[in-house]
């Protein structure tokens, strides 16, 4: 039999200071206007797309259903079953209260960052997308109203060979070109043959050379036709990180991303302010909360936080509030089906400091049919709708067609 993850026992449910919920908090009064429901169910499926995508839904007694997705991880599922308890029966108006009551009844279970947080977050957006639709209003429009109709998106590119500067700059005029991005970015933990060790993370000169002859080609050949960014993942030691930093330099980079791991502020905060080129990172630093440091230190040039992983839409919004103190634009990361993707947008347009989001799906041909809605990128934008909520409907064949074998699909709306 598989363990019902909704049934665990809550060792911390006698601890007021830990239960932030309606009934602790005293939040009785009736609200009138269509506004009194209550969340009946939260489930998840996972799809297999470029990653495998955790998709939520959240059912209500007034029929009304929201749609979120988490960032993929194992036992994200299990962790929002876990947490199924604490939200049924409550008002999904109050997105803020229940993100923070999640956050106290798993604090115990890791809700600083990682899991927890990916799971609290996917439960976030679809309370975003669920209250605007009991609302009747985009979801932008909760997070403060619009900056924007559309936000730009950054196409992230791959080759058979990624190794080789000349292939990589060929897909990105391809691309450029050919599907109209004005924003791209391409990877350069790449090999190139020259490795000594894999674990010391020291980048030897003809490596440094390798990447930059990545860098310089690719740029070179996209010209002013586009903006041009390189992922690192966190991979080298700061001395590695500023000699490469110093070596693309001369080229139009928009941005060098995760040149270090995240765990060491004081690292980054050195990479950053030894390079003129524009330092990126966020992915990985959980809430505003972690983000914060880097922002106060100014050790960063542009903050990337990946909505569905690091908080949701609300936390999104917060922590661009916090990097428009520093004038530090937001550039969102982002490997999500179209639901998540959507709910970056939606926070894109609503904050004055966006500079583009993340489109990780361009070869998975059949992304756009996640759901029922048409032309979500175009010509390098996506197009915020009016509808409410996110604005987007599940195509629920397409969901099961590419379901995670053993997974089931959602109950009907």
């Amino acid at each position: 039999m598989p363990v019902d993850y909704t049934r665990l026992s809550d060792p911390n449910a006698e601890y007021t200071m830990r239960d932030l919920s309606a009934e602790t908090m005293g939040v009785t009064a009736e609200r009138g206007g269509g506004r009194d429901v209550e969340i009946t169910d939260v489930q998840t499926t996972l799809v297999e797309g470029t990653y495998p995508w955790t998709l939520v839904r959240i059912y209500t007694d007034a029929g009304v259903v929201g749609t979120g997705e988490a960032y993929w991880g194992g036992a994200v599922p299990e962790l929002i079953d876990r947490m199924q308890p604490f939200l049924v029966g409550e008002n999904p108006l109050d997105v803020d209260r229940l993100y923070e009551h999640l956050v106290q009844k798993m604090s115990g279970e890791g809700s600083i960052g990682g899991t927890t947080i990916h799971a609290i977050s996917g439960i976030e957006i679809a309370l975003n997308d669920l209250a605007g639709k009991i609302l009747d209003v985009p979801a932008y429009q909760l997070l403060g109203g619009k900056y924007r109709d559309e936000v730009r998106v950054y196409c992230d590119l791959h080759t058979e060979d990624e190794a080789d500067p000349q292939a990589c700059a060929a897909e990105a005029d391809r691309v450029v070109s050919e599907l109209g991005y004005d924003a791209i970015k391409f990877d350069l933990d790449v090999p190139s043959g020259h490795e000594k060790d894999h674990a010391n993370r020291h980048l030897t000169e003809p490596e440094i050379d390798h990447k930059a002859e990545i860098v310089r080609a690719t740029t070179e050949r996209v010209g002013d036709r586009a903006d041009v960014a390189f992922d690192c993942h966190w991979t080298y030691t700061g001395g590695s990180a500023k000699r490469l930093s110093e070596a693309v330099e001369p080229y139009d980079i928009w941005w060098l991303e995760d040149p270090v791991p995240p765990e060491n502020h004081d690292v980054q905060r050195e990479v950053t302010q030894s390079t003129a080129t524009p330092i990126a990172v966020g992915e990985n630093v959980y809430r505003k909360h972690g983000q914060r440091r880097l922002l106060e230190e100014q050790a960063v040039d542009i903050i990337a936080p990946d909505v569905p992983k690091v908080g949701g839409m609300r936390e999104g919004r917060k922590i661009a509030d916090l990097a428009d103190l520093y004038y530090i634009p937001v550039a969102m990361h982002n490997v999500a089906s179209p639901i998540g993707t959507m709910a970056s947008a939606q926070v894109g347009a609503a904050i004055p400091n966006a500079l583009a989001v993340e489109y990780h799906s361009y070869e998975l041909g059949w992304w756009e049919d996640l759901v029922e809605e048409d032309g979500l990128i175009e010509d390098g934008s996506m197009a915020i709708p009016e509808k409410p909520g996110l604005g987007l409907t599940l195509d629920m064949d397409v969901v099961a067609e590419h379901m995670v074998d053993g997974e089931t699909v959602f109950d009907p709306a």
